[in-house]
């Protein structure tokens, strides 16, 4: 049951299988430290972020990048569940730094195209591959069905601390066959 932070009310007390769920918390939590993930990034990495005074919202656009297909700056906003112009104003700071790379999408003139720029992707491929090999160690572990709810776990999770649906998700409330962009 979601809990209604904006009334004020307190949220349930957790049942036996969910204390086991929340007691695992403090275990994670410091693996994402800013600091940590700071000490862990590569030293140019390290040294671009330190110089632009880039934050862990922008660190969250590179892992995107490693995709094997370009992504649009629309196609990131989905994928980081943000607005936008959230993730614009995120891909133009990193441009700005040279992390990433925009072209106008010749396909459609009016979407762009962000990749990681030539000069820093072995420093991102590095730095993810650090960072992600204790999620992927343990994803190995688990079967297909594991696996999809782990991440279905996940969504609702993060859905619940933002608070909101996530941008181009469909809810309840919407009804079948309808999304935000009306279709």
């Amino acid at each position: 049951m979601p809990h209604d932070r904006s009334a004020g009310k307190p949220g349930r007390i957790p049942g036996p299988g969910e204390i086991d769920v929340i007691g695992l918390m403090p275990l994670l939590s410091p693996y994402f430290r800013p600091s940590l993930v700071h000490e862990e990034m590569p030293a140019r990495l390290r040294a671009v972020f330190d110089a632009q005074r880039l934050t862990p919202r922008h660190g969250a656009v590179l892992p995107q990048l490693l995709a094997p297909a370009p992504l649009t700056v629309g196609e990131l906003a989905q994928r980081l569940r943000l607005s936008l112009s959230t993730a614009s104003e995120l891909v133009g700071a990193l441009a700005r730094a040279g992390l990433v790379e925009r072209t106008v999408d010749p396909a459609n003139r009016r979407r762009t195209i962000v990749t990681l720029a030539p000069e820093h992707r072995g420093d991102v491929e590095q730095f993810i591959a650090a960072r992600s090999a204790p999620l992927l160690r343990a994803l190995d572990g688990l079967s297909p069905r594991d696996r999809d709810g782990f991440l279905a776990g996940l969504t609702a999770w993060a859905r619940e601390i933002q608070g909101r649906p996530f941008p181009g998700e469909r809810t309840a409330a919407d009804g079948p066959g309808t999304d935000e962009a009306g279709g």
